[in-house]
């Protein structure tokens, strides 16, 4: 999957960063980190969301090799997915929130619907 935001990291670092964050943002609902992380962070769970629709061992594996806790992958599959059974895309939402005290970044909340 190319990228186009670098956020200012190696491909490694970037990796496990999104892992953690997507990982995150499924166990809790929601996050708040700057706006360009929210966007890279964003595609990526909805493609795991899209992954956890549909319950079979491929998926799991797939979902297990990229999120980083085994509990997630379980509410995954349990809950979140057949939450969005019906739904095609649009899993989750960005609020802008304003500049980050201290350098002035562009922070945003990331959230699922």
């Amino acid at each position: 999957m190319p990228r186009t935001r670098k956020l200012g990291r190696k491909a490694d670092s970037r990796t496990a960063m999104l892992r953690a964050m997507v990982t995150f943002l499924l166990e809790n609902g929601k996050i708040e980190t700057t706006v360009t992380r929210a966007k890279e962070v964003q595609s990526m769970a909805e493609k795991y969301i899209t992954l956890g629709k549909e319950s079979s061992l491929a998926n799991k594996r797939h979902a297990m090799a990229f999120i980083t806790k085994e509990s997630v992958v379980k509410k995954l599959f349990d809950e979140i997915g057949p939450k969005y059974a019906n739904v095609n895309g649009g899993y989750t939402r960005i609020y802008k929130i304003g500049p980050r005290r201290g350098d002035a970044a562009e922070m945003a909340i990331i959230e699922l619907v």
